[in-house]
């Protein structure tokens, strides 16, 4: 049977191996990968996620394919805002920032326009879905 920890690690081992580049139902996608410090075990934890270009940030969301808590990467940044972003080739140290208000939800509607499946994320859960910008420090 096969985990998510599996499922990501394929993701990852293919982003990696083909400069940024995924297949599969994420193909053609913005991809990245997120390095966080794990809020309590304080180990580095790899991510793969899509992204929304916005000028010099990258956003991300914290759906969780609408799950009713939060994904551990997003705990994991709150406690430790400075991570690591591989997109591409690129690798980059960065600082993630929830972003609130007006200006979130303009962010989730603009991901839901080309993504409509974060949408459906967001009507199957109960909490309001996070979203972050990471920016180089």
């Amino acid at each position: 049977m096969t985990t998510h920890e599996d499922w990501n690690r394929a993701i990852i081992e293919e982003f990696r191996a083909a400069d940024g580049r995924v297949g599969g139902q994420f193909e053609g996608a913005p991809m990245l990968l997120l390095t966080t410090t794990g809020a309590r075990s304080g180990q580095q934890r790899t991510t793969p996620l899509m992204y929304l270009p916005d000028d010099e940030r990258l956003i991300v969301f914290a759906s969780y394919a609408g799950a009713p808590k939060h994904p551990a990467w997003y705990h994991n940044l709150v406690a430790n805002p400075r991570v690591t972003v591989e997109v591409g080739t690129e690798t980059a140290a960065m600082t993630a920032t929830i972003v609130a208000g007006a200006e979130r939800n303009e962010l989730y509607a603009r991901q839901v326009s080309h993504y409509p499946g974060f949408g459906e994320y967001q009507e199957k859960t109960d909490r309001l879905i996070p979203v972050v910008a990471l920016t180089r420090p």
